[in-house]
């Protein structure tokens, strides 16, 4: 069995936060999805529950990070080139979200990222192992 990884994300409004990420053309399992929270599937493997923050409250006695004045955790996601990673930007900003840094080129990697809603920042990252610095 291969291990999953969902990632839990307090949201002020889950109809806007669903919004958003069905722009950027992400889709939500039905099964896992109500009015307290929402599964966005990002591949076989990952998943990012979107959840109200007075639901996700009820899984932490820590106070929630206001995510748009303090980073809690920067989420990083493989795309297949540059191309995708800047396609992907261009649908966040178009959807409300933001970019809080440039891009980056390493050479080897590309990166770029965005800022949804509620301030969780997702980094995308292209790499081109063949331009790996060789040691």
């Amino acid at each position: 069995m291969s291990t999953k990884i969902f990632v839990n994300l307090p949201v002020k409004n889950l109809e806007k936060s669903k919004a958003f990420y069905g722009a950027l053309g992400y889709s939500f399992d039905p099964r896992f999805t109500n009015e307290q929270g929402a599964c966005m599937v990002i591949s076989e493997d990952i998943y990012a529950m979107l959840l109200v923050e007075s639901f996700f409250k009820t899984f932490t006695p820590k106070a929630i990070a206001d995510a748009s004045k303090t980073t809690e955790v920067l989420l990083c996601l493989s795309c297949e080139s540059r191309a995708e990673v800047e396609a992907q930007v261009a649908k966040a900003l178009a959807a409300g979200g933001s970019t809080p840094t440039e891009a980056k080129d390493h050479g080897f990697m590309y990166q770029h990222g965005f800022q949804d809603l509620d301030g969780h920042m997702w980094e995308l990252a292209y790499m081109d192992m063949s331009a790996f610095p060789q040691a």
